[in-house]
């Protein structure tokens, strides 16, 4: 188990374990709000973490990180969505310098 302490907010992931046993997330806890997941846009493996790139059900782009020797999910990077299609400067939710 990692004792390292997280880089990224740590948030709280509900997920659906598909007919393979492998969990895909379904919504999110991010402070007080809970977030639903309306589609995962892409999905990959690194040697230590699981990562998911999703929308929320308001058209807002996120990728989760599920660091699975801790048992941790951590929200590693987040784009607003907008109405006019138009894409918004990205935000990161950590400044690594």
């Amino acid at each position: 188990m990692s004792r390292e302490a997280p880089a990224f907010p740590v948030v709280g992931v509900e997920c659906h374990a598909g007919y393979r046993g492998e969990e895909t997330p379904r919504r999110f806890r991010l402070g007080e709000r809970q977030i639903e997941i309306a589609e995962v846009v892409d999905s990959w493996l690194a040697p230590d973490h699981r990562y998911f790139k999703v929308h929320d059900t308001e058209g807002d782009l996120y990728i989760l990180r599920n660091d699975v020797a801790a048992d941790r999910w951590e929200l590693t990077w987040f784009r607003r969505g907008t109405d006019d299609g138009a894409s918004p400067p990205t935000r990161r939710t950590h400044d690594p310098r």
